[in-house]
């Protein structure tokens, strides 16, 4: 260069150094048109290595970047060849410490891209991460610099990015020109490339600043605008960090990308669409296409055709031309939904960053109309953290949340049932026990009946290909990518959640999995069984009934020795969790009644109580079980099944329930009440004489009192008013009172039998002496027609009764429990007439297991006659208490 043009590109005043610019390009423009490109060269190698890379000179920094730019504005069409020596330098200045290097580094880069236009999209990596740093710039200068470039390159990249193929790659010569030469030379590659700058915006993505992320978000939108790019195939690699940006503080950045996202959505969509159509339309072509031809085969076959004849092959493929469809902007795009869902539900993990989550949430909804059959996969995880967010805080995402729970629900229910993917029944499924309900299989009916109107349709010979093909898809069904076994332990591990929703909504999944898919849900011995047990235990009464209603369809289809093992895992439970057995007892008995065989869990339950070595807890678990015979309606037919003895069926069960009830003396008294067998109560009366009468005892037939009084005993009231037929009811009722203190229930019973007194008094049948015999009709003559001696053994029942109260005495005695079961005159300052207890009363009835469901019915029993002073059954016990522990004193 000119020594005053070097003298005025280091000069400290700018005026000077854009004097010695302009200078410069004029001398440039004159070798240029003299094609001494070797000086050309020579003075750009000057500008670069003793001015623009001269770091300890800033003003010559300066003065190297000017004489860049002016260099670059009068090389003009040939400054693609010398763009390799000019951009470099500058772009090196970007990262000058000084402000003003930087500010003239863009303004420098301005004029060179400028004059480049679709060159310059060869260093669009470089610009574009320089820029992404001077965009959150300190000084203002600089950001405002940057803006400017920012605005230029948008400009040059939508105008040219996707088809602008650099003046320097090789031209193909003479010899190449032919049809092909188009083609090939849409081949070449372009000055912009999508492959090497997504690496870049991935590293990018996680940044931070505000700034630089409303940079970002301004490209993406940009790039992601323009058809022939197609940026949207490459949003796996930034929507992750692209998410993080809805949690911005910064409003705009927070705007700017839910733009920017949903316009990607909405792209995908329209893709997704595009691209259904066009399977459809090829579908039905092929469809057509195969109906024409089975056409033609069939007028070939049937007509009359000459030797040497043959068929046209236009007349099958004349729609051939018409098959190939014009070509539509998306269908060639590829999506891939897989890498984006595994996005999408890592986003879910984060619930903190709440924007992101309901964005997720969002995308998963719209996915489950576009490709449900991608989203099947994920569904285990999905559940893992949508579940939880049905019970967030904030309205928005539970509703997003739900909208979630319910897309994926209907999708799983709506595939092709387990049975069918699995190809036969689980072996272990059988025909419900008698009184058991039919499980609800609305899904498995609708697919039984279309598949026989499919059977009913017979095809004629034309279409058997294509029914076979059809028949054929259904084999391919997406169920096979559901992952079972993960689902359910997701859902598994959600019955510790906090929120009683939650809580639900997994028990609802796994009711519904294991509806379609049995074998591969739930097995007695994986740990989804235990975990069940412990859910009876949880507060919310709504997650029980679901936990029971999922345990009772286990056993439902499973065989009997899973039940079994349910009703001995589900005692154990009781016997160890006294406090469930209080809370949730007669709930959880009423549920699985109401879902299974009454008769069946009655059975198993009785077989396992009379096996039970601790006495005290077989007799709590069967005042409960008894108290809920009585009183609840789900076992309505239950009761009436006692009541007929004349069958063999009813006798049976009486016979078993007898022998486990034998435990609680009061229950096996009200089981002979509810059975009519009036006479085998009146012989446990006689017994009642030989046991200790403890408070427990006392309480039990106070409040069986009251339950006589319930609609439940009406046909026992009723029958007071025959004593011809019934004279052991009257000894049965009367026995009670006598046992009773005076208290509101004596007052009661006594009240009632006054009302039938003298019916009774005239027509009681005379004492009789004799021994109980073993085939005795007990108040029903000719009703067991000689069956009860091979069933109903009544001495035998009676001595089973006395042995196991001898061994519960022995027991008490031994185990040395004195309050709760000890003699009468040890409580006498219960007060239950008059609805007051003390301390010790209510610690009585914890220990004894009074269920709630006894104090339910206590409750809504009718109140004792006016006439009956309340005085409480506590100041009788105080009253007879010496007596009463006299005669304990001597039995004992």
């Amino acid at each position: 260069m000119d020594a005053n043009i070097q003298r005025a590109l280091n000069d400290k005043l700018y005026d000077k150094r854009k004097a010695g610019a302009l200078e410069l390009e004029r001398t440039i423009r004159d070798l240029i048109a003299g094609k001494a490109y070797a000086e050309v060269e020579t003075i750009l190698e000057q500008l670069c290595n003793e001015y623009a890379y001269a770091v300890h000179q800033p003003h010559g920094r300066n003065g190297g970047l000017i004489g860049l730019a002016a260099a670059a504005i009068a090389l003009g069409g040939e400054l693609a060849t010398y763009l390799g020596k000019i951009v470099p330098p500058v772009l090196a200045c970007f990262a000058d410490q000084d402000a003003r290097v930087r500010y003239y580094a863009c303004e420098a880069m301005y004029n060179i891209a400028k004059v480049a236009k679709g060159e310059i999209l060869i260093y669009f990596n470089d610009i574009f991460d320089a820029l992404c740093k001077l965009g959150a710039d300190s000084e203002l200068s600089v950001k405002n610099g940057a803006e400017l470039l920012d605005r230029l390159i948008k400009d040059i990249v939508a105008e040219s990015a996707a088809s602008y193929v650099s003046v320097l790659e090789p031209v193909p010569d003479q010899a190449w020109f032919d049809k092909e030469t188009t083609e090939k030379a849409a081949r070449l590659p372009t000055a912009f490339s999508l492959q090497r700058f997504v690496p870049l915006l991935k590293e990018r993505i996680w940044v931070i600043n505000p700034f630089t992320r409303q940079f970002l978000v301004g490209w993406i939108t940009l790039l992601d605008s323009i058809p022939d790019l197609e940026l949207v195939t490459y949003l796996p690699d930034f929507l992750g960090g692209l998410l993080k940006f809805l949690s911005d503080p910064n409003r705009d950045v927070h705007v700017a990308t839910q733009a920017c996202l949903d316009k990607f959505l909405n792209e995908i969509e329209r893709i997704a669409r595009v691209k259904k159509g066009l399977a459809e339309n090829r579908k039905s072509h092929e469809c057509g296409k195969r109906k024409r031809e089975d056409s033609v085969y069939s007028d070939s076959i049937h007509g009359s055709l000459e030797e040497g004849d043959e068929v046209d092959s236009h007349l099958v493929d004349d729609d051939d031309a018409s098959a190939e469809e014009d070509w539509v902007p998306g269908q060639d795009v590829h999506i891939n939904f897989r890498a984006i869902l595994e996005i999408l539900t890592a986003t879910l993990d984060s619930p903190l960053e709440e924007d992101s989550l309901l964005e997720s949430l969002r995308w998963i909804v719209e996915f489950l109309d576009i490709c449900p059959e991608e989203v099947l996969p994920f569904t285990p995880k999905i559940l893992a953290h949508m579940l939880p967010a049905m019970a967030s805080g904030v309205e928005s995402i539970r509703q997003a949340a739900a909208r979630v729970n319910t897309g994926l629900l209907d999708y799983v229910v709506s595939l092709s049932d387990g049975t069918e993917v699995d190809g036969s029944l689980h072996p272990s499924q059988h025909q419900p026990h008698p009184g058991e309900r039919p499980e609800d299989n609305s899904s498995t009916h609708a697919s039984v009946s279309s598949s026989r109107d499919a059977d009913i349709r017979s095809p004629t010979p034309s279409h058997n290909r294509a029914i076979s093909s059809a028949t054929r898809q259904p084999t391919s069904n997406p169920q096979a990518d559901l992952d079972y076994a993960a689902a359910v332990n997701a859902l598994t591990l959600l019955f510790s959640n906090d929120h009683e929703a939650t809580r639900v909504a997994a028990l609802t999944w796994l009711i519904m999995l294991h509806r379609k898919a049995p074998r591969k849900v739930l097995a007695f011995n994986d740990g989804t069984f235990p975990a069940l047990l412990k859910t009876l235990s949880d507060p919310a009464e709504a997650v029980v009934t679901k936990d029971l209603q999922l345990l009772s369809q286990i056993s439902r289809n499973s065989e009997d020795d899973y039940f079994s093992n349910f009703m001995v895992n589900l005692l154990q439970l009781f016997a160890t969790d006294r406090k469930l057995l209080e809370t949730r007892g007669n709930l959880i008995i009423r549920q699985l009644c109401m879902n299974l065989s009454a008769e069946r869990i009655y059975r198993t339950l009785a077989d396992c109580i009379e096996k039970e070595e601790d006495v005290e807890f077989a007799s709590i678990m069967v005042q409960n079980l008894n108290n809920n015979l009585i009183t609840a309606p789900e076992l309505s037919d239950l009761r009436k099944r006692l009541r007929n003895l004349e069958s063999k069926d009813g006798q049976s069960f009486f016979v078993a329930l007898f022998r486990s009830w034998c435990c609680n003396a009061v229950a096996t008294f009200s089981l002979c009440l509810l059975a009519q067998a009036y006479e085998q109560a009146y012989n446990l009366l006689q017994i009642f004489a030989e046991l200790e009468m403890t408070v427990n005892i006392l309480i039990q037939i106070d409040k069986l009192v009251q339950l006589i009084e319930s609609p439940v005993f009406t046909y026992l009231r009723l029958q007071l008013l025959e004593p011809e037929k019934y004279p052991y009811l009257y000894k049965c009722l009367y026995g009670l009172l006598m046992l009773l203190p005076q208290s509101s229930a004596f007052a009661a019973l006594k009240n009632r039998l006054n009302s039938v007194s003298s019916i009774g008094y005239l027509h009681i049948a005379p004492k009789s002496n004799a021994p109980v015999a073993a085939g005795s009709n007990y108040d029903r003559p000719n009703r067991l027609k000689g069956r009860e001696e091979a069933i109903v053994r009544w001495h035998d029942l009676l001595e089973k009764f006395r042995s196991v109260q001898e061994k519960a005495r022995r027991t008490q005695r031994y185990s040395g429990e004195g309050l709760a079961d000890g003699p009468i005159s040890s409580l006498g300052d219960i007060r239950l007439g008059d609805g007051q207890e003390s301390k010790s009363a209510k610690e009585s009835r914890g220990s004894t297991g009074l269920s709630v469901l006894a104090k339910e019915a206590a409750a809504a029993a009718p109140p004792a006659a006016p006439a009956a002073k309340r005085s409480g059954l506590g100041r009788q016990l105080g009253r007879f208490g010496g007596a009463v522990s006299g005669r304990t004193k001597r039995t004992g």
